[in-house]
């Protein structure tokens, strides 16, 4: 029987504890998680790709089936490449439905051999996302209930020097 692997895919800019969320609960699931942090330009990001690498790397230290990644063009031709029989997404709201539906439709037509596996998150990240907490910090707000302290520590130094 061949190894289930599952791609979790996103910009992580920065990754939060609802990512670890989610994390934790699709490493359970498949053999193999990559988490691959996609490299797009169209986006400005706050962490540079390999730092947002080195924080994953830290938060899934513990976690022998998860590996850090990074990738850029379509995640289902990425996917394809590592042999995925998943993508993982998460749904936080109604509002993420409409959105990861289409997403799920357009990569079945691009790779029928990938399924999208949603996972709804854990009640205290229901409304979590990383722009939300980018804002709370560049204002100065209390993060360390979204994200670990090594990100924490990150972000403040980030911004201290914008």
């Amino acid at each position: 029987m061949s190894e289930k692997i599952a791609l979790y895919a996103g910009s992580f800019d920065p990754p939060t504890l609802g990512h670890l969320d989610l994390i934790e609960r699709a490493s359970k699931i498949f053999d193999r998680l990559i988490v691959a942090v996609a490299n797009n330009d169209q986006k400005t990001a706050l962490l540079s790709v390999p730092e947002r690498m080195e924080l994953l790397r830290g938060m899934t230290r513990s976690m022998d089936r998860v590996e850090i990644d990074q990738f850029e063009g379509l995640t289902v031709e990425y996917a394809r490449e590592k042999k995925a029989v998943a993508l993982i997404r998460g749904l936080r709201v109604v509002s993420d439905f409409e959105f990861e539906l289409s997403l799920a439709i357009n990569n079945q037509k691009l790779n029928p051999e990938v399924d999208t596996v949603c996972l709804m998150p854990s009640e205290p990240y229901l409304f979590l996302s990383s722009r939300q907490v980018k804002e709370i910090a560049r204002f100065g707000g209390r993060i360390s209930h979204y994200v670990t302290p090594e990100v924490e520590k990150c972000l403040r130094e980030k911004l201290r020097g914008e």
